[in-house]
């Protein structure tokens, strides 16, 4: 079955960065795509801070990353960056841990005025590990995304469309 582990770098669940999750989870599964799951917020702090390569729980997260096809990497920006939470876990990654693995980044900013943060701060990183087959991700802004009474979200006409788009070619990218 084909695998892809989403690794997502927001701070708390409850974010409009769970929508863009969500729907990439819910289109994936339309797809029969297995997919995993790493909120790296709930990973062990110590052993991220600490770099602790030995601790069980970024042992198993390591292993979904390296059995899978194709790797989503979700970050919010913060400072005109992708988020230190998702930093701390990349960082540990085996070097050429990416490599052929189809790779799709997508964030999440408060202003378009960060829409370059994908190119200029977080592919460099993922290159580094070894992506080869990098796709050029989707970048959405908070008024994008519509937070629901029932604790579900809704992403606008535009973003739906990028994201489907990027997912269609990790899809391909991973056949």
């Amino acid at each position: 079955m084909t695998t892809v582990t989403i690794i997502a770098g927001g701070h708390k669940i409850d974010s409009r960065l769970t929508g863009i999750l969500q729907f990439a989870v819910d289109y994936l599964g339309k797809k029969n795509v297995g997919v995993h799951i790493i909120q790296v917020h709930q990973l062990p702090s110590e052993a991220l801070i600490t770099a602790d390569f030995m601790n069980k729980d970024i042992i198993e997260a390591r292993q979904k990353v390296e059995q899978s096809n194709g790797v989503i990497v979700l970050s919010p920006v913060f400072q005109a960056s992708y988020s230190g939470i998702i930093k701390t876990f990349l960082d540990l990654l085996p070097q050429k841990s990416l490599r052929n693995k189809a790779i799709l980044p997508l964030m999440l900013g408060g202003t378009i005025a960060h829409l370059l943060v994908m190119d200029y701060a977080l592919k460099p990183v993922l290159a580094n590990l070894g992506a080869t087959n990098l796709l050029t991700g989707a970048y959405v802004t908070d008024n994008q995304i519509a937070k629901q009474d029932n604790q579900n979200y809704v992403l606008d006409i535009d973003s739906e469309a990028r994201i489907t788009n990027q997912l269609d070619q990790l899809l391909e990218g991973i056949q």
